[in-house]
């Protein structure tokens, strides 16, 4: 399916059944949530979805079942994060197959590719499929920093079509738009930073906490693209608390507590990733159940 590279969309947490397997019922409901909140697209297996730990069998199983359900109304795109870009090619060979629209890809996982060898891993990963990508820039957790410059090369692959942009550098969004105009669509990845950089200019805003919150994500997205920031900036410094939550090691952990507060999800995690206990349960709920007894109203 034609879309475009705006809105709101969830990087979807991957919901698990006490015995390890996946809770698809509760995979639903967290999709409707979204859908009902007016998303534009959801992505799955992402790092918040844990993509590190989900199998392919399980990718599948979760991409059919939205492709299915969702029947055209948004796009549902698949994260890629391999080590080898022969896996990487594989992969989206995989998500079209599957009935993805759209590729979100990573560089290299583990190796810290230079910057000729991460040009190469898109480039081959890109050529190999007709579905759009959308690039994730993340050096803080990934190390590897997919700066403005490397764009250059990339303007070849017209299905290199977005930028999540993750790097926590503001300025990346000016950087991209000057340098590129409108060829690029740049989506802010980083929770704590997503009005800031759609009021500069952001296409979208790729979201983690909105898989908790899905309504006031998609309300602040569109109050400021309608102009009415004061509104979006009310809702956004009660929502910072839990947008910090995105930000942190354990945002697994953190949002899936959200989720599950909010009746969208549930807190069982795949090992090693363990479920919340002690002092750092109680403050993440305190934060969470402080941030509920405040929410605001929508309209």
């Amino acid at each position: 399916m034609a879309f475009e590279w705006k809105g709101v969309f969830p990087a979807l947490l991957t919901p698990f059944t006490a015995d390890d397997k996946l809770d698809l019922s509760m995979f639903e409901k967290n999709l409707v949530a979204q859908l009902e909140a007016g998303v534009q697209g959801i992505i799955i297996g992402g790092s918040l979805g844990e993509a590190s730990t989900i199998t392919d069998p399980e990718k599948e199983e979760m991409v059919e079942f939205s492709v299915e359900y969702l029947n055209g109304r948004i796009p549902v795109i698949l994260n890629i994060a391999e080590s080898s870009t022969k896996d990487g090619v594989k992969q989206a060979t995989n998500a079209r197959r599957w009935g993805a629209d759209g590729i979100m890809l990573l560089p290299p996982m583990r190796y810290k590719s230079d910057d000729r060898e991460t040009i190469s891993y898109f480039k081959t990963v890109a050529k190999s499929t007709e579905l759009p990508i959308m690039i994730y820039n993340n050096p803080v957790d990934y190390k590897i920093d997919t700066r403005p410059e490397l764009f250059d090369e990339l303007v070849e692959c017209e299905n290199i079509m977005a930028l999540k942009e993750s790097s926590r550098d503001v300025t990346n969004l000016t950087r991209m738009i000057n340098r590129f105009g409108d060829r690029f669509k740049i989506l802010c990845g980083v929770d704590t930073l997503a009005m800031e950089e759609l009021c500069l200019g952001a296409d979208g805003w790729v979201a983690g906490l909105v898989c908790a919150f899905p309504r006031e994500t998609v309300a602040i997205y569109q109050l400021v693209k309608t102009g009415k920031i004061a509104e979006a900036a009310k809702i956004y410094r009660w929502f910072m608390p839990l947008l910090e939550l995105d930000i942190q090691p354990k945002l697994v952990q953190y949002i899936k507590l959200a989720a599950t507060q909010t009746g969208i999800g549930t807190e069982y995690v795949r090992a090693p990733r363990l479920i919340l206990e002690g002092g750092e349960r109680e403050r993440v709920l305190k934060i969470i159940d402080d941030a509920l007894a405040k929410r605001p109203g929508l309209n």
